[in-house]
């Protein structure tokens, strides 16, 4: 028996979720069992921890889209027992038992191999808002941005995605304009090593005029909505947006107009589905391009115990940079 997050539905449909023992035979069929050593916490898993938000379908139910750890058994020729493995995505902790638990048992297809350089607790502090960063960055680098001048701004800098993001700009060299609607945590953005702090009320405003002055190179848009309306119609001449985020909405209260007379592109970022060899590329550059110092600087430990509480946090935006959770303290 070995202890997991298992959120249960009661008769009045509400959700209850507890640290309980569970068993190897409890585990959905897949053809490799992890040891996870430790999971994190994402807007999606605060989701799954309470009402489900729509993603969760089955109850009882194991949360966590994201672990890492150790191969127990495998009946896949990819992986041994002791072979360090990460997973992010994949639907897992939404339609498959995911990580909250001291074991999980998953498809060979989702897992990718520890990247050298990276420790299964360190990869957890990057984990798919990190993962989803270094896509974004990518992306944007793929449409150009080495050859704009200018800063690149990253929207709700202060989350999961918008750290990591903030960092990984600032270590390649790009200057970082980071909006927050959180005064507080402007220390904690420039030693992430943004050089400019936009207080999210100077962009909240829905667009009252199709463009303004040409202030970004590029963006990582986290919040989506009327922000990033308002942010397409700010972008320098043929600069890029990333959309990695909805936290403001699933709206777009925009034009074409920043399309066509601008050249703007705007870059849908989806980290659950990637390819395998594109997972393996990102996370070779996250070891090489994100420094393990600001990554430490982000992160808060948890237990098991403390995700109902983190999960509601997240939901209201009240946590800063990103948990681990050590799912055997």
């Amino acid at each position: 028996m070995f202890n997991a997050m298992v959120v249960e539905k009661d008769a009045e449909g509400q959700t209850h979720a507890a640290v309980r023992q569970i068993g190897l035979d409890d585990l959905p069929e897949a053809e490799v069992t992890v040891a996870v050593e430790y999971s994190t916490v994402n807007y999606k898993d605060g989701l799954c921890l309470g009402s489900g938000g729509g993603l969760v379908r089955k109850y009882p139910h194991v949360p966590g889209i994201d672990f890492s750890g150790t191969v127990e058994a495998s009946s896949d020729a990819r992986y041994a027992p002791g072979d360090k493995v990460v997973l992010t995505g994949w639907r897992v902790g939404e339609a498959h038992w995911g990580g909250y638990a001291q074991k999980a048992r998953v498809r060979a297809d989702w897992l990718v191999p520890l990247p050298e350089g990276l420790s299964t607790r360190s990869a957890m502090a990057v984990g798919t808002a990190g993962f989803t960063a270094m896509l974004a960055v990518m992306a944007l680098e793929d449409h150009g941005l080495k050859d704009l001048h200018g800063p690149v701004l990253v929207t709700g800098a202060a989350g999961g995605v918008g750290s990591v993001a903030t960092a990984i700009l600032a270590h390649l060299g790009y200057e970082v304009a980071a909006v927050t609607g959180r005064p507080e945590t402007e220390g904690y953005l420039r030693e992430l090593g943004a050089t400019q702090i936009v207080p999210r009320a100077d962009l909240a405003e829905t667009v009252k005029r199709p463009l303004e002055a040409e202030s970004w190179a590029g963006c990582i848009d986290a919040v989506g909505g009327a922000m990033l309306a308002r942010v397409l119609g700010q972008m320098k001449y043929g600069g890029s947006v990333a959309a990695v985020g909805l936290a403001g909405g699933a709206g777009l209260p925009a034009t074409v107009v920043p399309f066509l007379l601008r050249g703007v592109n705007l870059l849908g970022i989806d980290s659950v589905m990637q390819p395998y060899d594109n997972r393996v590329r990102a996370w070779a550059r996250i070891a090489r391009d994100l420094p393990m110092g600001k990554l430490e600087a982000m992160v808060q430990p948890a237990t098991l115990a403390d995700l109902p509480k983190l999960g509601a946090d997240i939901l209201k935006g009240q946590v800063k940079g990103r948990v681990v959770v050590d799912v055997n303290a």
